[in-house]
């Protein structure tokens, strides 16, 4: 039996196919799988025999027509046009994040199986004018291409849940950092390289005002969560499937106050104020700060302070890094 993880070839979803496959080792996994479909534009890097790596166009109904078959016991739907990418190219974001999403759902329901399917959304479905701490009932009002799409991604997922064709969780993820890598096409990405760049002894433009909040998690937070996002019993969730995973809630400012304390005043001085009109009418849309009492109860995790994610950071990803198996939580809380 498998799971299925769409945008498996990508950070996230990689680093969740290993954390998967530790916990198959140990005896311990999501659900009774032996094996794991990658599906994405890429092979998958993580190398291990019980993983197949399927390349293709995720939105592709015929792909998904031959892969989600009656092995299938739980997916990941991962694979999405970020942020940046969805104001650029409004048809390639309706194509993949919307017409990907509603044909994998249907693939899904042929099976009869209703089985589980984690959904990874945005803080992007949220705009508008919400409150400073944004509780678990706030409608969706997105103000960008990306939030409407995953907004209707949340929707599909919810009203299939509901017919009981999937049993569905829609995980709305914070903003991860501290990313490795170079800078992605999401609006946020520079969340990840004012931390990244400097600790690397490179420049990095910050585009928005120290003042704005963000709601973040570490890598190993969020990876931990998606994991869980599978675990977790659908009637314990509720008829509303969607659910703001938690996070931090730090300004900019604070971010590069952290670094300072951490890479000294040669990486903050690395950091160039350079204002972005088109980042911050996306990022500064977000909400800062959400309620996630119910969430951390139910047994998901949050980080506990911003140092802690970089030197998370420094020790999984800075050059030299060597990660220890089994770290995914260190640093985080429950309930």
């Amino acid at each position: 039996m498998k799971i299925i993880v769409t945008g498996g070839a990508g950070f996230l979803g990689s680093r969740l196919i290993e954390l998967l496959l530790r916990r198959l080792d140990a005896g311990e996994p999501p659900i009774p799988f032996d094996r794991i479909v990658s599906l994405d534009l890429a092979e998958c890097p993580v190398a291990d025999p019980r993983v197949s790596s399927v390349v293709g166009d995720v939105a592709s109904p015929e792909l998904l027509d031959r892969e989600v078959d009656e092995d299938v016991l739980g997916i990941y739907h991962l694979a999405a046009v970020l942020s940046g990418g969805s104001e650029e190219n409004f048809d390639l974001a309706l194509r993949v994040n919307v017409d990907g999403t509603r044909a994998l759902l249907e693939a899904a329901r042929r099976l009869g199986t209703a089985p589980r399917l984690v959904f990874t959304s945005s803080l992007a479905v949220f705009g508008g004018d919400p409150p400073e701490v944004v509780p678990e009932e706030w409608a969706e009002q997105p103000d960008s291409t990306y939030g409407a799409t995953k907004a209707v991604g949340e929707l599909l997922v919810n009203e299939y849940s509901r017919r009981g064709h999937v049993d569905g969780r829609i995980c709305r993820l914070p903003t991860i950092s501290v990313r490795p890598g170079r800078p992605n096409s999401a609006a946020s990405s520079f969340a990840s390289g004012i931390i990244r760049e400097p600790l690397n002894g490179e420049r990095a433009v910050c585009p928005v005002p120290h003042a704005t909040r963000m709601w973040l998690s570490s890598p190993r937070a969020a990876v931990a969560n998606l994991a869980h996002a599978l675990e977790v019993d659908g009637e314990r969730i509720g008829p509303w499937r969607g659910m703001n995973v938690p996070g931090i809630c730090v300004t900019v400012g604070e971010m590069l106050d952290a670094l300072e304390r951490i890479g000294g005043d040669q990486a903050r001085s690395l950091v160039d104020d350079a204002p972005d009109r088109s980042v911050m009418d996306i990022v500064c849309s977000w909400p800062g700060e959400f309620e996630v009492q119910r969430m951390l109860e139910l047994g998901f995790v949050r980080d506990r302070s911003i140092d802690r994610m970089i030197r998370q950071y420094v020790e999984d990803f800075a050059p030299g890094a060597g990660r220890p198996a089994g770290q995914d939580e260190a640093g985080a809380e429950t309930a």
